[in-house]
């Protein structure tokens, strides 16, 4: 899979939206651990922004850059 097209909206949802389902539902999208999106990038991201979401986190995290998202926790509001 290519790397999604993303806009800066969406790094304020990584630290904003929470997982809706599954084994960490209700946790925040940006606290999600690796190994959780890496077996999405395995078996397939979900459609749609969620979709969108979790493969933008899945490359911040891969790549180390997750320091990239502190200045915007506590920042915003949901």
């Amino acid at each position: 899979m290519t790397s999604p097209a993303f806009e800066t909206a969406h790094l304020v949802k990584l630290v904003t939206r929470r997982m809706p389902y599954g084994k960490h539902a209700g946790w925040l999208i940006a606290d999600l651990p690796g190994p959780y999106l890496a077996w999405f990038a395995r078996e397939g991201f979900p459609e749609g922004e969620l979709g969108t979401l979790l493969a933008l986190m899945h490359e911040i995290d891969h790549n180390g850059l997750g320091e990239l998202l502190t200045p915007l926790r506590g920042k915003v509001t949901p």
